[in-house]
C-alpha cells in the first residue's frame, strides 16, 4: 500500500503538538530526532511499506502484531501517549491487554491507521466503536478517524431498524463495560423502544385506514405481524433482555405485545435449561449452577409480567409451567405468590394439566407427587376475589348486562365457578391415586367450594370413590368425614345405584342413599308435583331467578321461555326413568309377596281352615235355600253353590 504525500504533512503536524507539550531545554534534542524522523518517512514514503521493517510491536493478548509507529500514532492518541511516557525512548514492545474485540477488532484498527478500507458490518461495528474509544481514534487526533465512521455506520445502518439495533446490542453483551461508557447500550435500547411503538402506532392506524379506507383501495398488502421483532429478543441476556422490556413498557407498548415477547423469550431461555445432562448428579456444583440460573431468569420474568386482572393477555398455560419451574428451583415465596395469584384469577380459563403441578420433594421417595398446598391456595384465592374489581367494571356495561343474579343459570359468575368445580373435583380424581395423600388434605380441597359449586356429585364422589380404594386402611372417622363432602341428594341415578353396593362406603351413606332414592320415586309417583325437594331446595340443581326487579330482567322473554322448556324437558325425562324404576320395584314387591306368602307355615294353617269354614258356610246357605224353596229342582242349588264359591276365600 503507498501512501500519499499529505501523509507527511499529518506526521509533521502530530510531531509539532508533540514538541510543543514538551519543555524548552528538551526541544534541541527533540528537533533533531525529528529531523532524522523526517529522513526515515521520506524512505518509508518513497517505497513500498512491506519493504520496511516494522520498529513497534504491540501485544494484544496471546496475538503480536509487527507495526510501524509513525502510522499509529497519526491515529491513536492512546499509542502516542504509551510511547512518550516510555521511559526507553527506542521502546519497540507494548502490551494492550483490554482491547474491546481482541486482536480481531485491534487488526482492523490498524488497518484503518494505515489507511486501508475496512468493511464494517453488524458483527463487528460494536467491537470497532469500542475500540475506537479505547485507542483514542477521535476527531481530536485525526479528522475522519475511526470513531467518526464508525458513528456514521450507527446513525445510518443502526439506530433506524429495530433487528439491527437488536443485533449489535447482543454483540455488546462481550464488551462491557466500555459499551456502557460510550453510551452505545442506552442509545441502542432506547431506539428499540422507540421504533418499536412507532411501529405499533403504524399498524394501528394501517387498522383504521384498511376499516375505514378514505379511498378505494385495489390492493390491500398482508399486514405485517406487529410482534415480528420480539423473536429477535430472545439472543439478549437476560439484564439486556430486562432492560429492553421495562423501556418498552414505559414507552407504552402494549401488554398483549408484551405477554408475547416475554413468553418466546422463556420458552427459549427455559429450553436450554431444562434439558439436563442424565449423568448430571444431583445437589452436585453443576446441578446447583443450573438451579440457580433458572431461578433467576423465573423471578426476573415474574417481575416483567404485565399488572394482574382477571382478564389478563398472560395464558394460564404460561403461568402454570413458570410455577412448575419456581417450585422446582425453589424461587422466593413472593415469586410462587405472585404467580399463584395471578392463576387464581385466571383459573376458569384452565384445564387439568394446568393444576398439575409436581412437588417439589428434594430427593424423598415418600413425598407427595403434586402440590396440593399450592392448588389450595389456588382455589381460595378464586373464590375469595374481591368484588370491587367487578363492581367497577359493572359501571361500565350496559343495564341490560348489570342484572344477572349470582344463582341464576346464565350469570358470568356462576358459569365461571361451575368450571372450576368441574375442574376441581377431575383434581381430586387425580390426586386421589397418590398412596401418600393424607385424607386431611384431600378433604380441605373437597370441602373447598361453597354448596351451590356444584349441580351434581357424580365427580365428586367419583374422586372420594378412587381415594377409599387407593387408601384401604384409613380410619373410620376419616372415612365418614370423607363421605360426608357428598350431597347425595345431588347425585345421579347411576351414581345412587353404584353407591347403594359400595362396600367401601360407610354404611350411613348408603342408608342415605337409599332414603333420598325412596323419596325420589315417591315424588315421581306423584307425577312430578314434588320434584322440587331435588332440584330447587337447600342447593338447587336448577337455580331459580331472583324475584327483584333486576332478576326479572335478567334474560329476554325468548331465552327465558327456552330456559324453561329446556329445564322441563330434563324434569320429564327424569320423571320417566323414575317411573320404569318404581314399576321395577313393584314388580320385585309383588313377586317378593308371593313367595312369603307361600313359604310360610302359619299362612298355610289360615288357608286350610278358611277353606273348611267356606264348605260349612256354603252347606248351611244351602240347606236354607232348599226349606225356602218348597222343593225345586237340584240344578238351581247347584247353581247357587257355585256362585257363593266364586267370592270366597279360598
Amino acid at each position: 500500500m503507498w501512501y500519499n504525500h499529505s501523509r507527511l504533512l499529518i506526521v509533521w503536524h502530530e510531531e509539532t503538538c508533540i514538541l510543543d507539550c514538551l519543555c524548552p531545554e528538551k526541544l534541541v534534542s527533540k528537533l533533531l530526532n525529528f529531523i532524522k524522523y523526517l529522513c526515515i518517512l521520506v524512505y518509508i514514503y518513497c517505497r513500498p511499506i512491506s519493504d520496511v521493517s516494522s520498529d513497534l510491536t504491540i501485544e494484544v493478548g496471546a496475538t503480536s502484531f509487527s507495526l510501524h509507529k509513525f502510522p499509529l500514532v497519526s491515529k491513536s492518541g492512546k499509542i502516542r501517549k504509551l510511547l512518550l511516557e516510555a521511559k526507553d525512548p527506542k521502546v519497540s514492545r507494548i502490551h494492550l491487554p483490554n482491547v474491546p474485540g481482541g486482536p480481531e477488532s485491534f487488526e482492523l484498527a490498524a488497518k484503518f491507521c494505515y489507511g486501508i478500507n475496512i468493511e464494517i458490518t453488524l458483527s463487528n461495528i460494536a467491537a470497532l466503536r469500542c475500540a475506537a474509544c479505547y485507542l483514542e481514534m477521535t476527531e481530536d487526533v485525526s479528522d475522519k478517524n475511526l470513531e467518526c465512521r464508525t458513528e456514521v455506520y450507527i446513525k445510518d445502518m443502526i439506530l433506524p431498524n429495530i433487528s439491527n439495533s437488536i443485533s449489535v446490542l447482543h454483540h455488546c453483551e462481550t464488551l462491557i463495560p466500555i459499551s456502557e461508557e460510550v453510551k452505545l447500550v442506552s442509545r441502542l435500547i432506547n431506539c428499540i423502544a422507540n421504533n418499536a411503538c412507532k411501529e405499533q402506532l403504524t399498524t394501528g392506524l394501517s387498522k383504521l385506514d384498511h376499516t375505514f379506507p378514505t379511498k378505494p383501495i385495489s390492493n390491500i398488502e398482508s399486514e405485517m405481524p406487529s410482534d415480528w421483532w420480539g423473536k429477535s429478543l430472545a439472543v439478549l441476556n437476560l439484564d439486556f433482555f430486562q432492560r429492553v422490556l421495562s423501556t418498552v413498557k414505559t414507552k407504552g407498548l402494549k401488554q398483549d405485545m408484551i405477554s408475547t415477547i416475554l413468553i418466546n423469550y422463556t420458552q427459549c431461555s427455559l429450553q436450554g435449561l431444562l434439558v439436563k445432562d442424565p449423568q448430571l448428579v444431583k445437589g452436585s456444583l453443576l446441578d446447583l449452577e443450573l438451579q440457580k440460573k433458572q431461578r433467576v431468569l423465573v423471578e426476573t420474568i415474574v417481575s416483567l409480567l404485565p399488572s394482574q386482572s382477571r382478564k389478563s393477555s398472560v395464558p394460564i398455560a404460561f403461568l402454570s409451567s413458570l410455577l412448575k419451574t419456581a417450585i422446582s428451583a425453589s424461587c422466593s415465596t413472593s415469586c410462587k405468590a405472585d404467580l399463584e395469584r395471578r392463576i387464581g384469577l385466571q383459573l376458569d380459563q384452565g384445564i387439568l394439566e394446568d393444576i398439575l403441578i409436581p412437588a417439589n420433594s428434594n430427593g424423598n421417595s415418600h413425598g407427595l407427587i403434586y402440590d396440593t398446598d399450592s392448588i389450595l391456595r389456588i382455589f381460595s384465592i378464586f373464590l375469595n376475589l374481591d368484588e370491587d374489581e367487578e363492581e367497577d367494571h359493572s359501571q361500565m356495561r350496559d343495564e341490560s348486562d348489570m342484572v344477572y343474579d349470582f344463582d341464576s343459570p346464565g350469570s358470568p359468575k356462576q358459569t365461571s365457578i361451575l368450571k372450576v368445580s368441574k375442574l376441581l373435583d377431575n383434581y381430586l380424581a387425580e390426586v386421589a391415586l397418590d398412596s401418600n395423600l393424607t385424607a386431611s388434605k384431600f378433604i380441605a380441597l373437597a370441602e373447598l367450594l361453597p354448596d351451590h359449586a356444584r349441580i351434581v356429585n357424580d365427580g365428586l364422589y367419583r374422586a372420594v370413590d378412587i381415594f377409599l380404594k387407593v387408601h384401604p386402611n384409613i380410619k373410620d372417622s376419616e372415612r365418614y368425614r370423607l363421605c360426608k363432602t357428598i350431597d347425595c341428594q345431588k347425585l345421579s341415578q347411576e351414581a345412587c345405584s353404584h353407591a347403594a353396593q359400595n362396600e367401601r362406603l360407610p354404611v350411613q351413606m348408603a342408608v342415605q342413599v337409599l332414603y333420598f332414592e325412596q323419596i325420589r320415586l315417591r315424588n315421581a309417583m306423584n307425577g312430578g308435583s314434588n320434584t322440587q325437594f331435588f332440584f330447587n331446595s337447600g342447593n338447587p340443581q336448577f337455580p331459580q331467578r331472583s324475584g327483584s326487579a333486576g332478576g326479572s330482567g335478567a334474560i329476554s322473554p325468548r331465552d327465558n321461555y327456552a330456559s324453561v322448556r329446556r329445564e322441563n324437558r330434563e324434569l320429564k325425562l327424569e320423571v320417566a326413568r323414575m317411573r320404569m324404576r318404581l314399576t321395577d320395584l313393584e314388580k320385585d314387591h309383588v313377586s317378593m309377596k308371593q313367595e312369603l306368602v307361600k313359604s310360610h307355615p302359619a299362612n298355610r294353617i289360615f288357608k286350610s281352615f278358611a277353606k273348611k269354614l267356606s264348605k260349612l258356610n256354603a252347606l248351611f246357605k244351602v240347606k236354607e235355600m232348599k226349606g225356602m224353596s218348597g222343593g225345586k229342582g237340584g240344578t238351581e242349588s247347584r247353581f247357587l253353590f257355585q256362585k257363593r264359591r266364586r267370592h270366597s276365600v279360598s
